[in-house]
């Protein structure tokens, strides 16, 4: 082998080792843990309420009256379930981050109308009560949806209204969770009826066949049916 054979051996080979040092290093560093240099990402801040949406101004989520039956219901969310019994195939029992995670979700602007004179146009965010109904499976004996509240309270609906119209059990208002004030974890957003159908704080659903069913105010003489273009009052 002649001398310039030679250096040419002796540079491969130094290029060789060369790269298989370089890939050593490479690989060290590459397999090593990253360092915690304390970052924990964003602070997620609290939602701000808005007040207008495409064009439309929204009333306050503070532009209600405090009109329940047994005051400010404070639900513990941790043990919160709501409940879907009745005229069903699968009676079922979420948790409030099962609706909020399992569900299609929607929003809506609807105002709600007082029978005791005011009103409020909110963005509501939640899901379809008919969801929620496809979801246990409503049997043939299902004509009424009842919703129960964590105070007692109670008022119902047919079931073919929540085919009828997009009928959204809200968690959110303006863009703000509702607060306990509006019936947090959820309100029924019974458009086309009168407030007392909006149901708050609501803790199951249930199907029933009583088309005779009267709730809270519609045992003491309000409409059952609460349509907004008649009296909401019926009693004597």
């Amino acid at each position: 082998m002649d001398k310039k054979m030679s250096n040419i051996i002796m540079v491969v080979i130094a290029v060789a080792i060369g790269l298989i040092m370089i890939g050593a290093v490479a690989y060290f560093y590459l397999s090593m843990e990253p360092e915690d240099d304390g970052y924990v990402g964003p602070e997620e801040l609290d939602a701000v309420e808005i007040r207008n949406y495409k064009g439309q101004q929204l009333s306050s989520i503070n532009a209600f009256r405090e009109n329940s039956i047994k005051g400010v219901q404070y639900v513990d969310i941790e043990d919160y379930e709501l409940k879907v019994t009745g005229h069903v195939s699968n009676e079922m029992t979420y948790t409030y981050d099962e609706i909020l995670n399992d569900l299609d979700q929607y929003t809506k602007v609807v105002t709600l109308h007082c029978v005791e004179g005011w009103s409020a146009t909110i963005l509501w965010e939640g899901v379809l009560v008919r969801d929620i109904i496809d979801a246990a499976g409503a049997t043939p004996q299902a004509k009424v949806v009842i919703f129960k509240a964590e105070d007692g309270y109670t008022t119902s609906l047919p079931i073919e209204f929540f085919y009828d119209y997009d009928i959204i059990m809200a968690h959110h208002m303006n863009n703000v969770t509702i607060p306990p004030e509006r019936g947090y974890p959820f309100m029924l957003v019974a458009e086309h009826k009168w407030g007392y159908k909006w149901c708050k704080w609501i803790t199951e659903i249930e199907l029933s066949d009583d088309v005779d069913y009267e709730g809270y105010w519609e045992d003491r003489g309000y409409s059952n049916t609460a349509d907004l273009d008649e009296p909401s009052w019926e009693g004597n």
